[in-house]
Order: structure tokens, then sequence, then C-alpha cells
């Protein structure tokens, strides 16, 4: 683990791999169409091919990472799982938007489609594929919160968002609608559809923040019934997807919510197993030392330049 960290420290977007317990190796690969190969893109996004064929009963998708696009692959977060023999078994595509709002733009980490392999259902991975990455993410942004975006009609999804991140809106739970959060999501459904696969089509009630009539924008497959959809086992959250979604038509609901240090220490509280948080936070540091150490390292040099810095003093020839 040590060793991956250590090669992506000269390189401007992360490859960091790490273990999970015993079974898993997990990967996550920040923008990979600005900076693989072409035979090392076309390997990962296989990959990912595999464990959508394992998870899909029928059909095939159309947007994102599945439509062969170099340019949506450099503008995603690839967390992969995969066995300790290499063989795939989940992923999380997390998109990331840039937001054309003032005074300046702004970052949102969009969750994006999450698949894991029906046999490995059930064992704990939604800490890796939901918070690993932001978690690592808000390292390399120098703790400075981010926003995070969830388009889901899943019950187990939208619970799980909620408990996870802070100022989540709509939250079943607790929590308000503040206009921050509404001006992110007339932005996020004016520009960035094509993100979550949701068509032109497809309308979006503010005062909900539910997309109605989602599927249609390449996502089809990914409609569920009400039975299909994965339950949390806090009721309430089943109860407010069954009563705000009509899943007949193919609705969504948009939360809105933060990644910060609250949110944070609700992490590694609560979903991080407890044998894992000594070696993530280490990863954590390892993956910000280049953000945060590196340059004051490198701007005590007065011999040589690094990047932007430029040394105090030019060496005389």
């Amino acid at each position: 683990m040590i060793s991956t960290i250590f090669k992506a420290l000269g390189r401007n977007y992360m490859d960091v791999t790490l273990r999970t317990g015993a079974d898993y190796v997990v990967r996550i690969v920040e923008r990979p169409g600005l900076w693989m190969d072409g035979v090392a893109l076309a390997e990962l996004s296989a990959q990912l091919r595999v464990i959508a064929a394992r998870t899909l009963e029928a059909g095939t998708l159309t947007y994102g990472v599945f439509s062969g696009d170099k340019a949506r692959m450099g503008a995603v977060i690839i967390t992969l799982v995969t066995r300790r023999d290499g063989t795939p078994v989940a992923f999380n595509a997390l998109a990331v938007m840039e937001l054309d709002t003032a005074p300046q733009p702004t970052d949102v980490l969009h969750l994006g489609l999450v698949m894991v392999d029906p046999d490995e259902r059930s064992k704990s991975l939604s800490w890796v594929l939901y918070g690993l990455t932001c978690f690592l993410i808000f390292f390399r942004r120098q703790f400075r919160p981010i926003w995070v975006s969830n388009v889901t009609q899943v019950p187990a999804v939208v619970g799980m968002v909620s408990e996870m991140f802070s100022d989540v809106w709509p939250n079943p739970r607790e929590g308000r609608r503040s206009l921050n959060h509404v001006l992110l999501a007339r932005e996020i459904m004016a520009s960035h559809r094509h993100v979550f696969g949701v068509g032109a089509e497809a309308g979006f009630e503010e005062d909900r923040f539910v997309i109605t009539d989602a599927y249609t924008g390449g996502s089809d497959d990914l409609k569920k019934t009400w039975d299909q959809a994965a339950k949390h086992r806090d009721d309430r959250y089943n109860d407010y997807c069954k009563d705000a979604l009509d899943y007949v038509r193919g609705d969504d609901v948009l939360q809105l919510g933060r990644m910060d240090l609250a949110a944070i220490r609700t992490y590694l509280t609560r979903e991080v197993p407890k044998s894992a948080v000594i070696g993530l936070l280490l990863t954590g540091g390892m993956v910000a030392l280049r953000r945060i150490v590196l340059p004051a390292v490198h701007w005590a040099d007065t011999s040589r330049t690094w990047s932007i810095l430029r040394p105090y003093k030019v060496r005389k020839k």
C-alpha cells in the first residue's frame, strides 16, 4: 500500500491501491481519461463491464463510464474493488462536476453509479464504495468541505447518504433545505443531467428535489420497482421513498450534502470497520502529503523550482 502511494506522489491525479481485510483489494483511480494510456484505460473499462454484466439481469447502460468516451473517463474517479485473485466484484464511478456558481465555480462530487456483484452483497462494502473516495478527496483538498450529490430511488442508499454526510437534503430524519441546496440543484439539473443518465424531458420538482420520469437518458436499465429496491433498516427512509417517488413512472430523489470534519468523524466512527481505521488514516495522510507537506519542503530548497513554486534566490552559474 505505502509503495503505491509513494509512486502516486509525483502524479497530478490519485492512483491508490489498498487492502480491505483479507479478501479484497481497492483501487482508486482519479480522472483516468486524462492520463492513462489507451491499453490501461481499456483494461479498466473491461473490469467495470464484467461487474455490470454480473449485476444487470438484462440490457446495457449507455452513459458515463460505459459510453467508451475518453472525455467522460476524464471527469470521474473510479473506486474498483477486486478479490485478491484480481476478479472485479464492485465499483463506484464518482463524477466530478464543476458548477457555474457565483462568485466562483463550485466542485461537487456526484456519488455516481455503484454496482456490486450479487455474490458479494451484504459483505460490508458500502463504506468503501460510498465514503472512501470522498474521504481521500477531502484530505487532498486540505480539509476544505466539499459538496456531494446523489440521485437514487433506492431507500437503502437514501438512508446511507443521509447518515454519512452533513447537511443532507432531502433527509427524512432531519435537516432543512437551504438556498445553497436550491442553487446547486438548479445548476445540476440545468447542465449536468448526462452525469447520471437523466434525459432532458425529465421534470424536477424543486420543492421536493424529486426528478420525475428520470430513466430516459441512458440509465433505463437501472429502473427498479418498489419491490426490487433495497430497503433500509430504518423504516423512515423506506416510508419516505414510498410516499415521495412514483416507481411505476420512474422517479428519483436528488440529495445534496457535504463532506466536512463532522462527516469524517461520523464516517470513521460508524461506517469504517475498527480494524481498518488506522490504515485508512495513514492512507489519507499519505495522499495529503503531496498537497500539504511537499510544497513546504520544496519551497525550503532555494536552489530549484518545483511546479509553480519558485526559489527565493536564483543559484548563480
